[in-house]
């Protein structure tokens, strides 16, 4: 007998769970997307000047962990945005942040942690790299539930003693996907002060940083910084995908201190995918630009405010202060989806799919998530329908 494969047990992926559930089902109207999160705003308008101009970069291997133009880049946009300062040795050019995802925590999560099996604690609902990952090294994931309760985003502070003796890495989001909640300088505060007595990493997914309606939002660097907390404690991770549209540049960073930084660097030397040259030149342009991400921001903060008055009545609805995801409330998230499609053509995603079953119930069932990436015309269309057919 063959011995079992190591990710044999993977649960059915979150879209081909979808299309299980709704590709069987003739729509009833004009098909209307809003499911996956794929930015549809415009790209930044200089884009195909630069990347001609290195046409010739793709001749040659790329930099590893990142151009100097590309770091000196990035070093530049975090002092701009979050007023923190970070040499370019901290700073590693990804393929996307789910690459830097998985791969930090292939790095540095312990093989023990207090001579124990250790625990990536993961929020719930999640990206779910984050709980890959976390099977990946070994670890034992732990799902903490973010619910209204909770303000939408994992509460740390209320696990035992025990488990967060043997946590070797919390993710979080902010702004978090699907809820759109964001987390305040208390909040990351508290959980880092949480990590730094308990030794525990924090990996932050900020890559809806930009994608906000008024404030924005606090960084966990910004905050470790401003504690005064070991350098090491954060590792936070970013894309050029939503704040910028290029969710096929496939390009973004990750931060940490020198520590992290030189052992991400080490297993990248042996295991990573870099750049192509000249996608690097182009992202060192982005990032230096914020008029296309400000333009970009107002269109989703003219959505959101569309949303709002769609469904502004509708019992339970919350307008999320980030983000470009609607989380919206129904008696059961998967008969609602296939209820909406059915009937109006209205395609959106069971929040249980994001989720898992835990003691305290999947905090996600009684949720569909749908998203505002579509033009604004389409998205009133969507959620006209979806109103009709879900609250009235």
């Amino acid at each position: 007998m063959k011995p079992p494969m190591r990710f044999a047990d993977l649960p059915v992926a979150t879209w081909p769970r979808l299309r299980r559930l709704l590709d069987a089902v003739p729509p009833g109207g004009d098909p209307i997307d809003m499911t996956i999160g794929t930015p549809m705003h415009a790209m930044p308008p200089f884009l195909s000047d630069v990347l001609m101009s290195q046409m010739t970069g793709f001749r040659g291997y790329p930099s590893n962990d990142g151009s100097a133009e590309l770091l000196d880049a990035i070093a530049a946009w975090l002092h701009r945005r979050y007023g923190v300062t970070v040499a370019p040795s901290e700073i590693m050019a990804l393929n996307g942040t789910r690459e830097g995802l998985y791969n930090a925590a292939m790095t540095l999560c312990p093989e023990r942690k207090a001579g124990q099996r250790p625990v990536v604690l993961t929020p719930n609902p999640f990206y779910q790299v984050y709980a890959v990952a976390a099977m990946s090294v070994g670890a034992e994931p732990v799902y903490v539930n973010a619910t209204e309760a909770t303000g939408h985003l994992p509460d740390f502070t209320f696990l035992d003693a025990a488990t967060l003796e043997r946590t070797a890495i919390a993710y979080v989001c902010s702004p978090a996907n699907p809820q759109g909640a964001v987390a305040s300088k208390a909040y990351w505060r508290d959980l880092i002060a949480l990590a730094e007595r308990h030794d525990f990493l924090i990996f932050a997914d900020e890559c809806y940083s930009e994608v906000y309606r008024d404030t924005p939002p606090p960084g966990a660097l910004e905050v470790a910084r401003e504690m005064g907390a070991d350098p090491d404690r954060v590792v936070i991770f970013h894309s050029l995908s939503k704040r910028s549209n290029l969710a096929g540049l496939r390009s973004g960073f990750c931060a940490s201190g020198p520590g992290n930084m030189a052992r991400i660097r080490s297993l990248r030397a042996y295991a990573g995918a870099p750049l192509p040259g000249p996608v690097q030149a182009v992202s060192a342009r982005v990032w230096d630009d914020e008029n296309h991400v400000a333009e970009s921001r107002a269109l989703y903060r003219a959505k959101f405010d569309a949303a709002d008055r769609i469904l502004g009545d509708v019992p339970g609805y919350s307008s999320p202060p980030a983000g470009f995801f609607l989380w919206l409330p129904v008696p059961d998230g998967e008969e609602a989806a296939l209820t909406l499609w059915r009937e109006t053509g209205v395609r959106t995603l069971p929040g249980a799919y994001l989720s898992r079953d835990t003691k305290a119930g999947n905090p996600g069932a009684g949720y569909i998530r749908a998203a505002l990436v579509a033009p604004q015309t389409t998205v009133e269309a969507g959620l006209t329908r979806l109103r009709d057919q879900l609250y009235t």
